[in-house]
């Protein structure tokens, strides 16, 4: 058990580094938001198929085997898929592989937008011959500002109390009169399909920073009025139904933009040569931030209570706010290449 846990968990932080990634630079500019969000989407609908696969539980004590072994078919179809799947134009033309880069996009795009995009390619290149960065190049004065907004961004994600939400969601709905815990998990998840799906059709039209605004100010609202129905008295008699609506408007709000666009928004910003460094750097505060979250939680709450908890979420969504409003840089409608010169120019 153990040991499968531990395999799981690096499978899971690979793909949760490699899918974003692979994702941003085959996309076509045009509709390289959308496609990007359809990866949390489609996260979010496994972990909601997860938790209706998990209703037989309650009848039958040894359906966890059973849940497990369902659990390697998309794996195996995963592996299946990415084995027919060409590889990534921009790597194969880093590496040299222009003949190989070429049959990649012509069966990306078509055969009429290869010499459209291998011209992007050499003009990414152009005036520079530098290889890949180092680790320590990620910290230089050339690229550490984009890389604290990534950082910084999946920080703000987990320390805006998506985990917390979460886990207090069915002690919520308990209170509303909604008995069953895996009812109550399968509305948050219901919820997080149906706002991340909203995101999808509005990546491209809105842009990513003016997403990432709305939803953390969304989610800021959401956790006060969680916050104020634990405790005004004069809020007493509603304070089930404020619940369950300031679980369900924060779980929308956060599909919106906190929830998608940091995963698609990174591969975007960094240049190519630390790509893969800075996603694997920023992925790793994500997953560090959300085991802290989740080791120190139940102690917070304990000592300060979960209405003062809800209220510091809420100082840390507005925080994010200004944050994103001076430091995020706009990305819709621009190819990576384009993004890659104004950002980090070649030296």
């Amino acid at each position: 058990m153990m040991i499968g846990r531990l395999l799981c968990g690096i499978g899971i932080g690979i793909s949760s580094a490699l899918v974003p990634l692979y994702i941003s630079e085959i996309s076509p500019t045009e509709i390289r938001g959308a496609l990007g969000s359809v990866n949390q989407l489609f996260i979010c609908i496994g972990i909601l198929a997860a938790l209706v696969a998990g209703l037989p539980l309650a009848g039958n004590p040894l359906w966890w085997r059973t849940m497990f072994g369902i659990a390697t078919i998309p794996s195996i179809l995963l592996a299946l898929g990415m084995a027919m799947c060409p590889e990534s134009p921009r790597w194969l033309f880093q590496q040299g592989k222009v003949a190989e880069a070429q049959k990649a996009i012509a069966a990306l795009y078509g055969k009429e937008r290869v010499p459209e995009v291998m011209n992007d390619l050499r003009a990414s290149v152009q005036g520079s011959s530098e290889p890949e960065a180092g680790w320590f190049d990620l910290f230089s004065k050339r690229y550490s500002k984009v890389v604290s907004v990534g950082a910084a961004l999946f920080l703000f994600q987990q320390l805006a109390g998506i985990n917390a939400v979460v886990y207090y969601s069915t002690s919520v709905f308990r209170s509303a009169g909604i008995a069953s815990d895996v009812a109550a998990s399968a509305l948050v998840g219901a919820s997080n399909v149906f706002g991340t799906a909203i995101a999808s059709s509005l990546m491209d039209k809105q842009g990513r920073k003016s997403l990432l605004i709305t939803s953390f100010s969304g989610m800021a609202a959401s956790m006060l009025l969680l916050s104020l129905s634990f405790t005004w008295k004069v809020l007493a008699p509603y304070s089930g139904t404020l619940a369950v609506l300031g679980t369900v408007l924060y779980v929308l709000s956060f599909s919106l933009g906190a929830g998608p666009v940091p995963a698609l928004l990174l591969p975007e910003i960094f240049a190519s040569r630390i790509r893969a460094k800075a996603v694997a750097l920023s992925l790793g505060m994500h997953w560090a931030s959300n085991f802290v979250i989740g080791l120190y939680f139940l102690s917070v709450v304990n000592k300060f209570g979960i209405s003062s908890v809800y209220l510091g979420f809420a100082s840390v969504c507005m925080l994010a706010v200004v944050y994103i409003a001076g430091n995020v840089v706009e990305t819709k409608g621009r190819s990576l290449e384009e993004i890659e010169r104004a950002l980090s120019p070649a030296v």
